[in-house]
């Protein structure tokens, strides 16, 4: 399967137990070709074996490959996967509205340039909600992280053709992403200072003025930090708005370097919880922005483990990125990236020199294992 593995190394079947991090599991046993049994998935629970979103996921994952082997026994407690080969082209499928669309986005942004043909999906379901990262905020950093290693060009885009908010969804999205024979490694140790700061504040099936309330009281604490803000209003209207209220912002900076640190917030979905005033909004998200910027680092904490995928599969070639404080999830998926592809990082804790450099930082070396993609066809 991939061009950095052995036959014998392939051919071994990992064996994990447990609900948790099934997207990792998945996304990395497609890319090693390594197959995959996971068991207990919250087998002591009263209600058993795999959620509505999971098994969406899976579905979506059968979609992209060709060849995959998929097989679950009846309780949805036990779950076998044989990868197939990423084959990619023109699909559809339609998200789970129990998370959001970030949360499918985010593996597909992981396996699309190993595609036998670019891929172009349309997403349907929530596009915005409080737990997953939304489509604005990957649309904004993990597009130009993927830039950095050479998979680039007018294909890569994420379109934004509907919004939907929870609980009913609604939204829809295109996705495209052309396809990379290999990766070129990266050094990417200085984030550099901070020019600029851009966002969207969004309201669907809400009065306008919400948006408008939003960036005031995010520009009331940005404006004492620098001068060059810029957040628009995004006010959808009739079909394009979805099937349920709600408003949220997503607010992105901008390094000298090209590097993007993004934070984001979303109102309660309607009927649950208690109502959310737009200033405050604004203002925690602002806050939560520079939350972002002190922890810092070339990738923020949404992006790192997309970043540390590419590094290990990129040229036989060193790779370092400087990161900030490494996420529960990030330090998971580095477990998983020595159970799949053998490769280890040299991770070493970089404090910061001066005063105002924000919090510890870490810096992640690696060598990639030389993937290439097979599947893509030469001309």
């Amino acid at each position: 399967m991939a061009g950095g593995s052995s036959s014998s190394s392939s051919s071994q079947c990992l064996s994990y137990a447990g609900c948790n991090f099934l997207r990792q599991r998945l996304v990395l046993a497609t890319l090693s070709g390594r197959p995959l049994k996971i068991r207990k998935i919250r087998a002591r629970e009263e209600d058993p074996g795999l959620r509505d979103f999971e098994a969406s996921f899976i579905r979506l994952i059968d979609k992209v490959t060709n060849g995959s082997r998929i097989e679950i026994n009846q309780t949805g407690t036990t779950l076998y996967y044989q990868p197939g080969l990423l084959y990619g082209g023109s699909l559809e499928h339609d998200c789970s509205p129990s998370r959001s669309i970030g949360y499918y986005l985010e593996s597909l942004l992981c396996l699309a340039p190993f595609m036998k043909h670019p891929l172009k999906i349309v997403l349907r379901g929530v596009t915005n909600d409080q737990v997953d990262p939304s489509v604005d905020n990957l649309k904004a950093t993990a597009l130009p992280l993927l830039k950095k290693f050479g998979i680039d060009g007018e294909g890569l885009e994420i379109k934004i053709n509907r919004r939907g908010m929870p609980p009913k969804g609604g939204g829809e999205i295109l996705f495209s992403c052309p396809v990379r024979k290999v990766l070129q490694p990266i050094q990417f140790t200085d984030p550099g200072k901070i020019k600029r700061i851009r966002g969207t504040a969004y309201s669907v099936r809400v009065s306008p003025q919400m948006a408008n309330r939003m960036v005031e009281s995010a520009r009331g604490i940005l404006n004492k930090f620098l001068p060059d803000i810029y957040i628009y209003t995004d006010h959808m209207k009739g079909v394009s708005s979805g099937k349920s209220p709600g408003f949220g912002m997503c607010l992105i900076a901008e390094t000298i370097n090209g590097t993007f640190l993004g934070a984001e917030l979303a109102s309660n979905p309607q009927g649950q919880g208690a109502a959310v005033l737009p200033e405050e909004l604004g203002q925690n998200c602002a806050k939560l922005l520079l939350e972002e910027i002190y922890r810092g680092g070339c990738v923020d904490s949404t992006n790192q483990s997309l970043a540390l995928l590419l590094m290990t599969l990129g040229q036989q070639d060193v790779s370092k990125v400087l990161l900030g404080p490494l996420s529960p999830y990030t330090i998971e998926f580095l477990r998983h990236l020595r159970s799949f592809f053998q490769v280890m990082f040299k991770i070493e804790t970089k404090s910061p020199e001066e005063e105002h450099k924000g919090g510890e930082k870490v810096l992640m070396t690696c060598v990639g294992i030389g993937f290439s993609n097979l599947s893509k066809t030469i001309r």
